[in-house]
């Protein structure tokens, strides 16, 4: 009898629970209204969007039941509290057991279309807490032909700027991932032709961005931190993170996530004149390059008038160590062939991965390993896992702690020895990406991810011991195949594709960077070979490309990795040698890049990727506006003008060299001019 009547009493809990749950979800939303945007908070724990443009309400939230999951605590709408000023709201989660959370929100002058969010947890207990992975902000989308831009670092050669598919993407930031990649850019972003929503993180710190995209097309996404363990009496606010209604594509809200990280030390600064100058690399040769075959192109270069050569990857002995090889750079020769470069008026950049460094039992595509000298003379510099065995990074590489001030100095001042004693004018860091976290006993570290967060600072120290010594050097971080990381950005003087796969990739990474950078930022459009691949089998492709057109029309510095003299050789990931042919494209787009210098310009965001057809850049350059457009194949029809000032204006193919008339701008409408055009059209015009 005891025991029934105990069942009875679960049952009537069980259903005054579910009552007031269903009480709680019939609570109207917590309506948040600005003069650009309306947000509406659910019970749920589900923000709507929408923006309010001359009257017209634009959404691309999902109001049907039961979209996205459900990790955040319902909401108690009805115990919200607001600031006397109105700008800012904090609500109670219910069902978070013996944590206590709080969603903060706020809208902030400046800024009338994001919304801002945080999460607080505090511990009242006695005892240390755990809580699950934490949802800061959830949105859903309704389905419908939308783009995506997702930030994170996710494999080689991925897209990140991608139509709206079947799956979940986990979207991690700050993981290693398999392969070694990692890393990334905290912001997401949907859009369609008629409006944009993105969310993000306003910091570096590890953090997730998750979306699922359901069968019958509807999307949920979210902004989410690992799970953590409270002390007794410890309060734990999250990062503030956005939900932000826009226009066009991801720039604008990209551009937002760098702007509002400015005040916290991360605006990256201006690059100098050299950055912009187009270059020539040795890696068309391979792994193998000489001294000789480094000189032997030098005429070449100066005859094209590319102004930077960068000596590639493996002309040293053993990573970490960082010494020149004997077989193939003996004695002073790589200061004798630096200044034969600068004799030639051309500076060269070198290649190196600080922060890895070679253990024995390790295996990479030039060379087998054995442990580099600094692996012997400091062991307790390593990164070890949990298991207490070095933790390894991108090309089974062993990793020196970043957070060591030790590991700090190391490279500070190897980077310094580099400019100062071999001559280099700047520094090719390649396949940057996100660092393991550190169990080394040793380090005593607070956290195992004071090493992930602590990668930046060595890029930082060697950015400002190296212009210390010699102003206009050059570093470029290149993050192979991926997205940028956001630790690192202020660090560098010249962004680059990284690897892109075709000219389509180009095109929209030089975008991210100029929406990361500024519209003037020094963008390298990486080697113009890679602007058409062709996969051959897994991490195998061919690169036949020649587009210079996709890195010059929308604001890159062009590159390239030919070989001269010609070989007649042929490697199989395509032919590298300039031959007669090849040398007449290359000397019209360089001496065109030269005459324009585009990548300086300001670029505008005038067009919306995946809407726009055709693909469409716009570029404004000493009084001129500059346009690219882009299709695969042929296309035919009228080009929108935009950005022009009214009046009448010259239109010339930037290209060919020739007149296509003349367009009268009217303000609020954009001329059209008809054109017919294969693969790419480039524009300028003039008042």
């Amino acid at each position: 009898m005891q025991a029934l009547r105990w069942m009875e009493g679960r049952r009537i809990l069980a259903v005054a629970f579910g009552l007031l749950a269903t009480a709680l979800a019939a609570r109207p939303p917590l309506r948040l209204v600005t003069p650009s945007a309306e947000f509406q908070v659910l019970p749920s724990g589900v923000i709507t969007a929408t923006r309010l443009q001359h009257g017209r309400r634009l959404s691309l939230a999902d109001t049907m039941k039961g979209a996205g999951d459900a990790k955040v605590p319902v909401l108690d709408l009805g115990r919200a509290q607001r600031s006397a000023g109105g700008s800012h709201w904090e609500i109670p989660c219910l069902g978070s057991g013996s944590v206590s959370k709080t969603l903060v929100l706020e809208v902030r002058e400046g800024h009338p279309g994001v919304l801002f969010a945080a999460l607080r947890l505090t511990n009242p207990t006695a005892a240390r807490q755990s809580t699950g992975e934490l949802d800061v902000l959830r949105a859903r989308f309704a389905k419908g032909r939308l783009w995506s831009f997702q930030g994170t670092s996710k494999g080689w050669g991925q897209d990140e700027v991608l139509r709206l598919r079947p799956g979940r993407s986990e979207n991690r930031l700050g993981d290693m991932l398999a392969g070694g990649v990692g890393g990334g850019i905290p912001v997401i972003d949907f859009w369609n032709a008629a409006s944009g929503e993105a969310l993000g993180c306003l910091s570096a710190d590890p953090c997730a961005l998750p979306v699922q995209v359901a069968p019958d097309g509807r999307a949920a996404a979210a902004v989410a931190f690992p799970a953590r363990n409270l002390a007794p009496g410890e309060t734990w606010t999250s990062p503030w993170c956005f939900l932000a209604v826009h226009p066009g594509d991801f720039f604008e809200p990209v551009s937002l996530w760098s702007r509002l990280m400015a005040p916290s030390a991360w605006k990256p600064g201006a690059a100098d004149a050299e950055a912009y100058e187009a270059t020539w690399c040795s890696w068309g040769y391979g792994f193998d390059i000489t001294p000789a075959q480094m000189l032997g192109v030098l005429p070449k270069l100066k005859e094209l008038g590319l102004s930077w050569a960068t000596l590639d990857d493996r002309w040293f002995d053993a990573y970490g160590d960082w010494k020149a090889r004997s077989d193939t750079y003996p004695g002073d020769s790589l200061r004798a062939m630096v200044d034969q470069y600068h004799r030639a008026g051309i500076k060269v950049q070198l290649w190196w991965l600080p922060i890895a460094a070679e253990i024995a039992n390790g295996k990479g595509e030039s060379h087998q390993y054995r442990q580099s000298q600094v692996v012997r003379d400091h062991p307790d510099w390593l990164v070890l896992d949990e298991q207490g065995q070095p933790a390894t990074m991108i090309r089974d590489l062993a990793v020196l702690d970043p957070s060591l001030p030790e590991v700090q100095a190391y490279f500070r001042d190897m980077a310094v020895a580099f400019i100062r004693d071999d001559g280099f004018d700047g520094f090719k860091m390649d396949n940057v990406f996100a660092v393991p976290p550190c169990f080394n006993p040793k380090h005593h570290h607070a956290s195992p991810l004071e090493s992930t967060q602590a990668a930046a600072e060595v890029y930082r120290q060697i950015q400002a011991a190296v212009h210390a010594l010699k102003p206009g050097a050059v570093i470029q971080i290149c993050p192979c195949g991926t997205t940028p990381a956001a630790a690192w950005l202020p660090w560098m003087d010249q962004a680059v594709t990284a690897d892109p796969v075709g000219a389509v990739q180009v095109r929209r990474r030089i975008k991210l960077y100029k929406a990361l950078l500024g519209p003037a930022a020094a963008v390298y459009g990486d080697h113009v070979e890679l602007s058409v691949m062709k996969p051959l089998g897994k991490d195998d492709w061919l690169e036949t490309g020649e587009d210079f057109a996709s890195t010059l029309g929308a604001g890159g510095v062009p590159g390239t990795k030919f070989v001269w003299p010609p070989t007649g050789q042929v490697p199989r990931s395509g032919p590298v040698d300039l031959s007669p042919a090849k040398n007449a494209v290359w000397r019209r787009w360089l001496d065109l890049y030269r005459e324009k210098r585009l990548s300086s310009g300001t670029f505008l965001n005038l067009y919306t990727l995946g809407v726009d057809r055709p693909e469409g850049y716009a570029i404004a350059r000493d009084g001129r506006m500059h346009y690219g457009f882009f299709a695969a194949g042929a296309w035919k029809g009228r080009v929108e003008l935009r950005g022009l000032e009214p009046g009448r204006h010259r239109v010339r193919d930037l290209v060919e060299g020739r007149d296509l008339g003349e367009v009268v701008a009217v303000r609020g409408r954009a001329p059209r001019l008809a054109v017919a055009f294969k693969d790419h059209l480039l524009l300028e015009v003039a008042p």
